[in-house]
């Protein structure tokens, strides 16, 4: 919303004069907070656990995951990252080639790319492919014994290369992951809260009958302050909770981080912030794709609104 938003800023500075907390003491920000989330979303992600950052949120889905599956393999996008946590180095591939390497319960499934990917726009049905890439590696898993816990992906690959995949994908891949025992992970920390414009969360663009069973939130979310989310149904909250061991975080739904967050809807809703992206996107988006007539040396030019108004410079005969 905003460098220095003063509606940000004076929601901060009245909440910190209140007072400020870790979570065990209840408050009602925290409440009020989650109910404006749940307005977002759909309706069966009906439970929130608040934290810190988009990292302890990924790591936070996968331990949702196990323990709803009691499985332990994940599947991930080539190149995708997902935080900085151990647990998610392990299922980055942008980082962890480059580190130990890839560890034996995770399995790297190729990005639904259809510029310059495996299956391209002239293939006949590039989602089904795709889907059936992430098919082969759990069949190819069950029979080395494994057996897959999550499907973990952003909802549009932005470290993978500024990725949008191609409707009804998620839907496809979620029915292999479901049939396998596992749960879909939507990664929406850099993505969501209408960054695309049209939609709230990047995972909609799939359309309204895809949904995740576990979304994770970050970065926009506290417009700097350091507040992450994650959202997912009572069936899996209900698993975590089985353990007996609960789940608490010192600083995560803080008062402080709550006002901020919901200062942050606020000003989202107020300034029309997605009919903004969506305007302001379309108008970037029509200038590059001048631009792309204009020079051969512009392979492609893909946006989401304000998300993804990056010009990747190819030569155009590399598609």
């Amino acid at each position: 919303v905003g460098h220095c938003h003063p509606d940000i800023v004076q929601a901060a500075h009245e909440q910190n004069q209140l007072l400020n907390t870790n979570s065990r003491y209840l408050h009602d920000n925290l409440v009020n907070y989650a109910e404006r989330l749940s307005k977002t979303l759909p309706e069966t992600l009906c439970i929130f656990y608040f934290l810190n950052s988009g990292s302890e949120a990924n790591d936070l889905a996968l331990r949702l995951a196990r323990q709803y599956t009691k499985h332990e393999d994940v599947i991930v996008l080539d190149h995708a990252y997902h935080g900085h946590l151990t647990s998610l180095i392990d299922i980055s591939p942008y980082k962890f080639r480059n580190l130990e390497g890839q560890k034996e319960w995770v399995h790297v499934a190729p990005v639904p790319d259809t510029y310059r990917g495996l299956y391209r726009e002239d293939h006949e049905d590039s989602v089904t492919a795709y889907a059936n890439e992430v098919k082969n590696i759990i069949e190819q898993a069950h029979k080395r014994g494994r057996k897959i816990a999550a499907f973990l992906a952003e909802s549009l690959p932005s470290v993978g290369g500024q990725i949008i995949p191609p409707a009804g994908y998620f839907q496809k891949v979620a029915e292999h992951v479901h049939k396998a025992g596992g749960v879909f992970i939507a990664d929406e920390i850099q993505v969501g809260f209408g960054r695309v414009g049209k939609h709230f969360w990047a995972f909609q663009l799939q359309g309204e009958d895809f949904i995740p069973d576990i979304v994770t939130m970050g970065k926009p979310i506290g417009n700097g302050h350091p507040i992450a989310c994650v959202a997912t149904t009572k069936e899996i909250a209900e698993a975590f909770a089985a353990t007996g061991v609960e789940y608490f975080n010192t600083f995560g739904g803080n008062p402080v981080s709550c006002a901020i967050g919901l200062a942050v809807l606020d000003v989202i809703e107020k300034e029309h912030l997605q009919a903004h992206a969506t305007e302001v996107g379309n108008f970037l988006m029509k200038l590059l794709k001048e631009q792309k007539i204009k020079h051969p040396i512009i392979g492609d030019v893909r946006y989401q609104c304000l998300m993804y108004i990056f010009s990747w410079l190819l030569f155009g005969s590399v598609k």
